[in-house]
């Protein structure tokens, strides 16, 4: 898969994009991610990628001409353009999924104002917000796009089955993890994590995911690929029940 960043500032990226997951993907190339700076593509002496709005207002807006030209060669047969933009579609795990199945994505990282809105209509194939807050610029939004998609491709993660026991791999949050020691300042782990009984555990895990759920993030229960026993659990828990009372 390919994965090209448009930005002003590619400084904010390239050492993120050399760490942890990303930096082993692209290393083994599971992931060909290419960080473009938008004034190679600026006119001119100067280079200039931005300029005021017309009719006046503070801010600047990122230029139509080098985007347009930025966009028009790196796109191919099957490329999707991407402006990472605060109205744009949320993205969640599910997104995530769908452009892991993309061979080759554009992000492009809004600045200041924005962009020329021309840009948006004609160039851009779909907006994706990150979450109702403003950034400094798209940067950061496209490093966790980047980063949500890498690790759903095959062969980016040492188990392959980890995705599937991400939090909101289900539309549910992940079950809690320990580690050692088993004892730590008076507080133990579960006794049932200890004693070896794979199916137990199993279990343990998914009422747990359910219960965390239930406790922080009532609201992705409604959409959540839930059992009939998980739905029995969500609405016992409703009801006043405790995790122990589904832990046999």
């Amino acid at each position: 898969m390919r994965i090209d960043i448009v930005t002003l500032f590619p400084g904010m990226l390239d050492g993120p994009l050399r760490e942890s997951i990303l930096g082993r993907a692209r290393a083994r190339a599971i992931v060909d991610i290419r960080v473009r700076n938008l004034r190679d593509y600026a006119t001119g002496k100067h280079q200039v990628a931005d300029d005021a709005p017309f009719g006046g207002g503070g801010g600047m807006i990122l230029k139509p001409e080098p985007l347009a030209s930025c966009i028009e060669a790196l796109r191919g047969p099957g490329s999707r353009v991407i402006l990472l933009d605060p109205a744009g579609r949320r993205f969640s795990q599910a997104v995530a999924r769908e452009l892991a199945g993309s061979g080759h994505l554009v992000l492009v990282c809004g600045r200041y104002e924005g962009v020329d809105e021309r840009v948006r209509e004609r160039w851009v194939d779909e907006e994706l917000s990150i979450g109702d807050y403003v950034l400094s610029g798209g940067e950061l939004a496209a490093l966790v796009v980047a980063d949500a998609v890498t690790r759903l491709l095959p062969g980016a993660l040492g188990d392959e089955g980890a995705p599937e026991n991400d939090s909101f791999s289900r539309g549910l949050l992940e079950h809690p993890q320990y580690t050692r020691p088993e004892l730590f300042r008076e507080r133990a782990v579960p006794p049932v994590l200890l004693s070896g009984d794979h199916g137990r555990i199993a279990r343990w895990r998914r009422v747990m995911s359910v219960w965390r759920t239930w406790q922080r993030r009532r609201d992705l229960l409604a959409s959540a690929d839930l059992s009939p026993e998980e739905q029995e659990w969500a609405e016992g828990f409703s009801r006043g029940r405790a995790p122990s009372d589904y832990i046999a």
